[in-house]
């Protein structure tokens, strides 16, 4: 997530917009405070509706946990799955050295190294 200034408004509007098309949150600020989230605007948004569409958004950025992103949305965890994987994210986010390790506890029939 990006942060913007309320003065770069004036001299990168273009970079915001081009961000928000990309599907990239931005946070503008006014003296080091938070003022306003420019939300991209897609399908997604009209769907799910700004919260939803935000909590999924924080999530698949690591700024919230599926839990806080749930809560954030006012959805049950349950929901909140269904709803990031039909925006195609994945709920699960391993790195490849994470899943590597995942793989190897299961070929060692669960003993951990």
């Amino acid at each position: 997530m990006e942060t913007f200034t309320v003065r770069d408004l004036r001299e990168r509007t273009g970079e915001l917009i081009r961000g928000a098309e990309a599907g990239k949150l931005s946070v503008v600020t006014k003296h080091g405070n938070p003022v306003f989230v420019a939300v991209p605007f897609d399908d997604a948004l009209l769907e799910s509706g700004v919260r939803t569409s935000l909590a999924i958004k924080l999530f698949d950025e690591g700024t919230l946990t599926l839990a806080q992103a749930a809560k954030f949305a006012g959805l049950g965890i349950e929901e909140m799955i269904e709803r990031t994987g039909a925006a195609g994210v994945a709920v699960v986010q391993q790195t490849p050295d994470e899943l590597n390790d995942e793989l190897d506890v299961i070929a060692n029939h669960g003993r951990r190294r």
